[in-house]
């Protein structure tokens, strides 16, 4: 009992460790001051359908606490692509999550990252890009793109840490839905879904 709660206390004070270096990397790698909590990654996989036949697509999994959470959802990590800009972590996730499809490269650039799954349908999109650090227009073109490789209906769903929605409204274009307010995370995170017709 001992042992296992010195190896768990071990693995989170190595993850914190991880994302702090990530924090200092720059604006395209971390956006909070803290990893995410698992109540907030439990509340973003609950998206997730494993029984689709479509693979999931998450956008920056840093310590892997959503990646885990969405794998518990039931969905198998061969039926994960997964998105991480940092080096670091990225070589941390590819090690702590065997099976699954970690990509090395920009969300910002799809076409290019995906590679040869560029025109892949998925579930739906599990993101904790932190937004907040880019220009709306990028944003927007992110969400829009993210939105053609999923069906219609299905969610692109976005971890923020500000008040109100960190993409504009399109109503011509997409929809927005707050989905939830976690208290229980550092920061407290807002959900947000966007979807399209």
């Amino acid at each position: 009992m001992v042992r296992r709660l010195k190896e768990r206390f071990e693995k989170k004070f190595d993850d914190e460790i991880r994302f702090f270096k990530g924090m200092m990397q720059g604006p395209k790698t971390v956006g909070a001051i803290a990893p995410t909590s698992s109540i907030t990654a439990r509340r973003m996989a609950s998206v997730a359908n494993p029984h689709s036949g479509l693979p999931v697509l998450e956008l920056g999994p840093g310590t892997g606490v959503i990646t885990k959470a969405i794998l518990e959802r039931g969905v198998k990590p061969k039926d994960l692509v997964s998105i991480e800009y940092s080096e670091d972590f990225y070589e941390h996730l590819v090690q702590a999550f065997p099976g699954v499809n970690f990509v090395h490269g920009d969300a910002f650039d799809l076409k290019k990252t995906l590679g040869e799954r560029a025109d892949q349908k998925f579930d739906c999109v599990i993101s904790a890009v932190p937004l907040l650090n880019f220009p709306m227009a990028d944003r927007i073109a992110l969400l829009e793109t993210l939105l053609d490789h999923i069906p219609p209906g299905r969610p692109v769903m976005q971890i923020s840490y500000g008040p109100v929605s960190p993409i504009l409204a399109k109503p011509s274009s997409y929809h927005i839905q707050h989905y939830d307010f976690v208290v229980r995370n550092i920061p407290p995170a807002q959900l947000w879904v966007y979807r399209r017709n």
